[in-house]
């Protein structure tokens, strides 16, 4: 504003001095104009100091004059002010708000939270006291059975039972009945049992590692010198065999387990009529087990193959678990109770016929075992004794240096040998064609009277795990004869063997 006052002012000042110089310029104006250049001038500079005095009072006392701008300045600051007052009132109302609804939804959160965290503490209560209730159940249930371990089996407590190999022997294989049974078809097996048998075998197999053995180890003293010691080490034998059957125990319910998602065979009824169960109904002397029935199609390529597959692995643990139930069987001693019930000679315990058989000059075992009647479980069983008996009384008779026993022969000691490395042949071949076979008279005999922990152990978890994979093998190849009577009903014989 002053600014613009003084441009003004100015240009007033140039006009009058160009007013000025037209008046001097010009010699031959009248008297008149000369008068009216006078007093426009006067004029000119009379307008010009009341500019002055005006602007100069204006820059002088534009405050306390109480002027329009100092007016309008005082109302926009104060407008400015009320706006501001108002704004932080908002937004002290706006995070008042906010605070009460963060707080209202902190509560909720805080008691959600504390409600979670008491459903929480009350599972996990319960869980606790679940847990707490099955520890002491299976407390118990250790208790009682390793009471009964220490008795040996004679509740009477008066010092009759057997001995601590036969009773742990007995306990395992009457778990094995318990948990796994007939297991008359191809399924898992029920969690429950699965975890029976984990919990309750460990316990039972625990034993063997309080079986050791003492080894040398060297040790260096303080001074710097090695010395030998003899420290102690688990049993060679149960170090070895322990691991594997754990092993081939995980591989025959793992097989069992890839069964879960079949959905191609299932199983009829033994009371159901025969036109359900179609060619492949049982026609052998286990009656009671279900039949296997696949599509009318049989089974696709994928599921035989894989049934296939499945036999294999199976087929390998059973071969493994028998060479370890044989081997730990031929370190047994033989009873004195045995030897005394055989008879004096191979020729008395074999038979005639049999011992010609075996004694000839050029033997085949193939051909020895079909002139044989080997029709039924039996008859089997009764070749196995007397062929186990008659290896004992060669052994015994070649170990025998008294010339005068009564085991005495005239047969030469290579002769016996060659006879002895027959019959074991044939005893091979026998536990390869039948290899679900009871136990032989010799077999029982060693169990019974057997007295080292380590290979009752062994023994008989070897046994049981046997077993239950020749059961399992047994099962597999059900379906895959109910497959191949499906597709070849014309050929379909009348007998089948298990």
């Amino acid at each position: 504003m002053v600014r613009a006052m003084e441009q003004e002012q100015e240009t007033y000042k140039s006009r009058l001095f160009n007013f000025r110089g037209m008046n001097e310029g010009t010699a031959t104006a009248g008297r008149h104009a000369k008068s009216f250049s006078v007093e426009i001038a006067s004029k000119l500079e009379d307008a010009s100091s009341s500019e002055d005095d005006l602007l100069n009072n204006q820059l002088v006392k534009p405050q306390s004059s109480g002027g329009l701008m100092g007016i309008f300045g005082r109302n926009d600051r104060a407008l400015k002010a009320k706006q501001k007052e108002e704004a932080a009132t908002k937004q002290k109302e706006e995070a008042a708000s906010r605070h009460k609804e963060d707080s209202v939804s902190q509560q909720k959160e805080e008691s959600a939270a504390a409600a979670a965290a008491a459903a929480a503490a009350a599972v996990a209560a319960t869980e606790c006291i679940e847990k707490i209730e099955k520890l002491q159940h299976d407390m118990e249930q250790m208790r009682e059975k390793f009471g009964k371990l220490l008795l040996g089996e004679d509740m009477s407590g008066g010092g009759k039972g057997v001995s601590s190999a036969l009773a742990l022997s007995n306990a395992i294989t009457n778990l094995a009945a318990s948990v796994f049974g007939e297991q008359s078809r191809l399924e898992p097996m029920p969690a429950e049992r699965k975890a029976r048998w984990r919990k309750e075998v460990d316990w039972l197999l625990g034993v063997t590692d309080y079986i050791v053995e003492f080894v040398p180890s060297q040790q260096k003293a303080k001074d710097g010198s090695s010395m030998e010691i003899m420290v102690t080490k688990q049993r060679t034998d149960l170090q070895m065999n322990i691991p594997a059957l754990r092993k081939l125990d995980a591989m025959l319910i793992d097989c069992l387990d890839n069964f879960i998602d079949q959905n191609e065979f299932c199983y009829v009824s033994k009371d159901a009529p025969d036109s359900e169960k179609g060619n492949a109904k049982r026609k052998d002397d286990k009656w009671w087990l279900p039949t296997p029935k696949v599509p009318t199609n049989g089974l696709s390529d994928a599921t035989r193959k894989f049934m296939q597959f499945q036999k294999d692995c199976v087929n390998q643990v059973l071969k493994a678990a028998m060479a370890i139930n044989a081997q730990v069987l031929s370190e047994m001693e033989i009873p004195e109770n045995y030897i005394e019930s055989l008879p004096k000679n191979g020729r008395a315990s074999l038979g005639d016929s049999i011992y010609r058989s075996i004694t000839v000059e050029f033997f085949d075992p193939d051909q020895f075992l079909s002139t044989l009647d080997l029709s039924s479980e039996h008859k089997i069983l009764d070749l196995k004794n007397r062929i186990e008996a008659s290896i004992v009384i060669w052994r015994r008779k070649m170990n025998q240096k008294d010339g005068k026993s009564a085991w005495g022969s005239a047969v030469s000691i290579e002769k016996r040998e060659v006879f002895e490395e027959r019959a074991e042949t044939i005893l091979l071949i026998l536990k390869q064609r039948f290899p679900g076979l009871p136990q032989s008279s010799l077999d029982i005999s060693k169990i019974q009277y057997n007295k080292d922990v380590g290979q009752a152990v062994l023994e008989s978890y070897s046994r049981i795990l046997e077993s239950l994979a020749y059961t399992v093998l047994s099962r597999i190849e059900d379906v895959l004869y109910a497959d191949y009577a499906t597709q070849n009903p014309s050929k379909v014989t009348s007998n089948r063997n298990s």
